[in-house]
């Protein structure tokens, strides 16, 4: 190891140990353990320029352990991102550039928001599928424009969370031998060594899962990593783990053991790792050579691959053009027209069925469009086209996710991370339990993934209450910047996946049901656009309002007309979306639903979203039942006459406050 290499491992450690001494909170551990690796990866290995952070062909670097961030940090300053001193002087504080948990979109040159163990390597997986696709749909022969590796650092932590489980066995199982992940394993976990936790012998488990798999046995040792990585690359027929070892807290006086893991070291113990280093700088200080030492090996060699990239991009697009051309539509996504298909009014069918009518319209046209169900594709009719995504087939966009909702999810946001597609998933709303944590990162990190899930109710019937979801859509509807849609009929359900696919900024959900629904005369897109809208008028006096979405507009619209008999002049609002009738003014809200005016909200599920909107609910409050869909119905009282009798009541005040 030459005296560069030695200074810029130690510079890379103690920024880390200031930053998180000035913060007096975060995680030196991995920061003293993982350095030489991290630093190993980013001189000799890792292809970015941070002045063009968002280059399609970067390699890409996802940390995994993101609790580990002050070392990401440090690395994304030396390198030449937009991250100063001053921002890691100013570690986990608000405002700030460099908050606890890496977070994409907030600090340059972070690929994805990590932290929640196991999202990381998930997310890689997605990237690596993107790689491997968009490389086989454009590259040409001495034209490889889509050439690049995705890279991972993970811990104990992350290989025993069941998502990265799901993602590594898929990965394997698809040879994605572009993605390179390293094992920082020191044997230490949070609550102790890992060998009372785990005992699993992880060259065996991945070699049997279709990785190759290399061990480092010491993590100081970077030419031992070199050597490795270069190996790793060797084989694109696999993916690759690293098992590197290394000792957590390297140097402190806790140095491996758990004590070390999520506590500052404090500015007398970093004086003292400073004295028994000889690294006799100031706190935040970088010796002017380390700073040298990555603007060559990093900056300057990520400009000069990024300046031949486009002289290359140049030489294609007059070598072929209309492939240049359909690269950039690529590149900036396609605007997504579904008027072509139509449902006629009075028909039935289920909204999964329309939606997936719509979608294989969609994937059909649309060249950019790649997913698929966790095993489940006959069922919810989400599928890609072209045959299914594998090792033979890298032209696929139909990925045969198998049972691995939880990977499924994350995979879905590495490939909308990664650029040039648009991802989409497809499962059971029940199981939508399993991918609540990736759903709640799309919303976060403004990524437009779309997750649709069939079988939307208690009207499941025959599966039971294991398999009908209550309490789902109150709990996605509570997630911010996630836009949660269950269309009534066609009409709807081709304006939810419209919005799905045209969004640049906003994760959505669309919810489908089982059983056949009305194709209603009055739904429209403007309608979901704003969320909620009158699909049926009143005729001169307001009496009440019927509030329904999904499948309970149309027994909204029938129990209007039994009340109508009985002298009320009711009106029926559907409101498919909370989120987009939320983001209208409050003119619009008040003239769809006018305050004063009685309303009874109408939905197959747990009542909570509705009181937002109005007092009075018509909900499941219940686990279901095992029968078929109409004896559920009527055990539910969710028929038009159980509707009317129960807003009658309320309209002639017998319910109320």
């Amino acid at each position: 190891m030459n005296n560069k290499d030695i200074l810029s491992i130690q510079s890379i450690r103690f920024l880390g140990v200031d930053a998180i001494n000035q913060a007096n909170s975060g995680h030196p551990g991995i920061v003293l353990g993982a350095a030489p690796m991290a630093h190993t990866l980013f001189t000799k290995h890792l292809t970015v320029y941070p002045k063009e952070s968002r280059w399609i062909n970067r390699d890409r670097f996802i940390l995994s352990a993101g609790h580990g961030s002050a070392l990401l940090y440090s690395l994304l300053h030396l390198s030449g991102f937009n991250v100063s001193i001053d921002d890691l002087k100013n570690f986990r504080q608000y405002p700030g550039n460099t908050p606890g948990h890496p977070e994409y979109g907030h600090t340059d040159g972070v690929e994805t928001t990590s932290g929640p163990l196991g999202q990381g390597i998930a997310n890689a997986v997605g990237l690596a599928i993107a790689e491997a696709h968009l490389s086989a749909k454009f590259n040409k022969e001495n034209f490889n424009l889509i050439d690049h590796y995705t890279f991972v650092i993970c811990g104990d932590g992350d290989l025993q969370e069941g998502v990265a489980l799901e993602a590594m066995s898929l990965a394997g199982h698809l040879g994605l031998g572009k993605l390179i992940v390293f094992y920082d394993s020191n044997n230490i976990q949070l609550d102790g060594a890992t060998k009372d936790a785990i005992t699993s012998d992880v060259k065996k488990q991945f070699e049997a899962q279709g990785w190759q798999y290399i061990s480092v046995a010491d993590g100081e040792n970077i030419q031992s990593i070199h050597r490795a990585i270069l190996a790793a690359k060797r084989d694109l027929n696999r993916p690759t783990i690293i098992e590197i070892k290394t000792i957590i807290g390297k140097g402190a006086k806790n140095e491996g053991t758990s004590k070390v893991h999520g506590s500052p070291l404090g500015k007398e113990e970093a004086l003292s790792l400073r004295e028994k280093t000889n690294f006799n700088y100031d706190p935040f200080f970088v010796p002017k050579e380390v700073y040298e030492h990555y603007r060559t090996k990093v900056y300057k060699r990520g400009q000069k691959a990024y300046k031949a990239w486009i002289e290359m991009l140049h030489q294609y697009e007059l070598a072929y053009p209309e492939e240049a051309k359909n690269f950039k539509s690529y590149l900036d996504g396609f605007e997504i027209d579904l008027s072509d298909v139509t449902f006629e009014v009075g028909s039935k069918d289920a909204t999964r069925n329309m939606l997936g009518k719509l979608l294989d319209y969609a994937g059909k046209k649309y060249p950019n469009l790649i997913g698929g169900s966790a095993d489940l594709s006959s069922s919810t009719k989400v599928k890609g086209q072209d045959g299914l995504f594998s090792k033979e087939n890298r032209l696929g966009r139909n990925i045969q996710f198998g049972v691995r909702e939880h990977a499924m999810g994350a995979i879905v946001n590495g490939i909308n991370l990664h650029g040039g597609l648009k991802a989409f998933s497809g499962g059971f709303f029940v199981f939508s339990d399993y991918m609540r944590p990736p759903m709640r990162l799309a919303a976060m990190m403004k990524l437009p993934s779309t997750f649709i899930f069939s079988h939307d109710s208690v009207l499941v019937g025959e599966d039971g209450p294991t398999h009908e979801p209550v309490e789902h859509l109150v709990g996605l509807r509570s997630i911010p910047h996630l836009n949660v849609i269950r269309p009534a009929d066609g009409k709807e359900a081709q304006a939810a996946l419209e919005s799905a696919l045209n969004s640049k900024d906003l994760a959505h959900v669309i919810v489908t049901t089982r059983q056949n629904v009305l194709n209603l005369e009055n739904t429209s897109k403007e309608g979901v656009l704003k969320g909620g809208y009158i699909v049926s008028k009143e005729h001169q006096k307001l009496d009440g309002i019927l509030l329904a979405s999904g499948s309970e507009v149309e027994l909204a619209l029938e129990a209007k007309k039994i009340l109508t008999q009985k002298g009320f002049d009711i009106r029926v609002v559907s409101m498919p979306s909370h989120y987009n009738f939320l983001k209208q003014d409050l003119a619009y809200q008040n003239e769809i639903l006018p305050r004063g005016v009685k309303t009874l909200a109408i939905e197959l599920g747990s009542s909570y979203s509705w009181y937002r909107f109005t007092q009075f609910v018509y909900g499941v409050d219940d686990f279901g039942i095992s029968a078929p869909a109409l004896k559920v119905l009527e055990h539910f009282g969710f028929n038009p006459h159980s509707v009317a009798v129960k807003f009658e009541s309320i309209l002639n005040g017998k319910e109320g406050f």
